[in-house]
């Protein structure tokens, strides 16, 4: 009986010890992956940092998981850097001749000893150079939005001012064309985005309601206040467009057959997306053939800060 006893006793102790070893290089294993997460985390992971012989398969295979990564990283910090600079170059060397090409046409069209056959292809010649030097800028801003080189910075700005001065910037080409445009926006109402790339993807939309809207025609700018977003309605009495095409709209240089004849290279709205998008917001299109169209766009009304977030 005694020596039973004395059996179980060692027994436990035994099992005992080897549980406490157990938690112990669980408690170690556990320390170490947290360390390299943390240095992951922080930037800071190194290869050298860490004794491959003293892990174990899971730290092992986390280890090279986490070199990987770091590998990539630089790789596509190195990608990016070099897009950048390449995108320089392109402007840099693209500038100065167009600059030249749409200099020579003006000087051209003010000639007044020319043929009068030779009138509308000076004429054609500053058409088409203008919308090289747009189609250029327009895949550069892009480019530099796609690599990330260029970073959209949101803040709590007005709602209103936002739209009176993108529907100042198209003013006289609704002018020209004869469409009425009109801003009915509250005052008061912020949201959260940047305002320079915001202008810039809504003065997109509303020169593209502008330009296919028949004269005499309609273009309304709206905006409806929710509790996490402002939507700006930008709405035209225009051609419309069909449902099969709404979701194709916004690809990179897509245009449709039935707008051919306008000036245009079909990236507008590809750009418009993706600032909006960068800022937490989104689009939805309503459209009707021959009806008109309406562009919503959602712009976030709070934004994060150090895991923390504002309303306004």
């Amino acid at each position: 009986m005694n020596t039973a006893a004395i059996l179980i006793s060692i027994s436990a102790i035994l099992l005992g010890g080897f549980f406490i070893l157990c938690l112990f290089r669980l408690n170690r294993t556990l320390t170490r992956l947290d360390q390299m997460l943390d240095s992951a985390l922080e930037g800071t992971f190194e290869e050298n940092a860490f004794d491959e012989s003293r892990l174990s398969a899971i730290e092992t295979k986390l280890h090279h998981f986490l070199s990987a990564s770091r590998a990539r990283s630089s790789r596509t910090v190195s990608e990016r850097d070099q897009v950048q600079t390449l995108i320089g170059d392109i402007s840099h060397q693209t500038k100065t001749p167009i600059a030249n090409l749409r200099l020579y046409s003006d000087l051209l069209a003010e000639q007044t000893d020319l043929p009068e056959s030779a009138q509308p292809l000076a004429d054609e010649i500053g058409r088409q150079s203008a919308k090289l030097d747009f189609l250029i800028q327009s895949l550069i801003k892009a480019s530099r939005l796609e690599n990330g080189i260029v970073q959209v910075s949101p803040e709590a700005s007005a709602i209103d001012t936002l739209s009176e001065n993108v529907a100042l910037g198209v003013l006289k080409k609704a002018q020209n064309r004869s469409v009425a445009l009109t801003v009915d926006v509250p005052q008061g109402l912020s949201a959260c985005f940047d305002p320079k790339w915001t202008a810039e993807a809504l003065y997109n939309i509303m020169d593209n309601a502008i330009k296919y809207t028949p004269q005499g025609g309609k273009v309304r700018v709206t905006v409806q206040a929710y509790e996490l977003f402002c939507r700006i309605d930008i709405s035209d009495t225009g051609i419309g467009i069909s449902e099969d095409e709404i979701p194709k709209i916004f690809s990179r240089f897509y245009r449709s057959s039935a707008v051919s004849q306008e000036e245009g290279v079909g990236i507008g709205l590809y750009l418009s997306r993706e600032i909006i998008t960068m800022q937490g917001g989104y689009i939805k299109v309503s459209s009707e053939h021959d009806k008109g169209s309406c562009f919503s766009v959602f712009l976030p009304r709070s934004f994060q800060n150090e895991n923390e977030s504002s309303v306004f």
